[in-house]
């Protein structure tokens, strides 16, 4: 069976990753669609579809890496014709994973199996909490993996952070 993923990523945190581990126990291979990828440098969406992409990489081993797919996926205006885009960009899959409860109800109207992604520790692992750690000097590392510390590093996410 195949699956299906979607996320922001704003930054990619220990929650992402356990939803990856949590969708790999279901599946044999797993579709990860990095959503708003036409998106960057934006307070809500502060870094590119690469650097999102490298961040879940490296921090991912190598038995997830071959069960996966990353795939990017840009935001369109039309909701109803988002799914319909993301099925041009994804090859088949069987079974939709996700907490949102949009995206549940926009495959729930088009038939797609969907199977809700259990997110814990919700307040401390959202992306809006972490980049507002980032920016007021705040524990933030613990809650990313060892990864996105890294491309945070890099890229200079703090500051990049305080221009937006």
């Amino acid at each position: 069976m195949i699956g299906f993923l979607i996320g922001r990523f704003q930054p990619f945190h220990l929650g992402h990753l356990e939803a990856i581990k949590f969708a790999l126990s279901n599946v044999e291979h797993l579709h990860v669609g990095i959503g708003s990828s036409n998106k960057s440098h934006e307070e809500r969406n502060p870094f590119t579809a690469d650097e999102r992409k490298e961040m879940i990489l490296s921090s991912i081993d190598d038995t997830i890496a071959k069960r996966l797919s990353i795939h990017f996926i840009p935001d369109v205006d039309d909701h109803s014709k988002w799914t319909h885009l993301v099925d041009e960009i994804i090859p088949e899959y069987d079974v939709v994973f996700s907490n949102d409860d949009f995206t549940h109800e926009l495959y729930g109207k088009r038939g797609k199996s969907i199977i809700a992604v259990d997110l814990k520790s919700r307040s401390n692992l959202s992306g809006t909490n972490i980049r507002n750690l980032i920016l007021t000097d705040q524990n933030w590392k613990e809650f990313v993996p060892s990864g996105t510390r890294d491309v945070l590093s890099q890229i200079d996410g703090k500051k990049r952070l305080e221009d937006l």
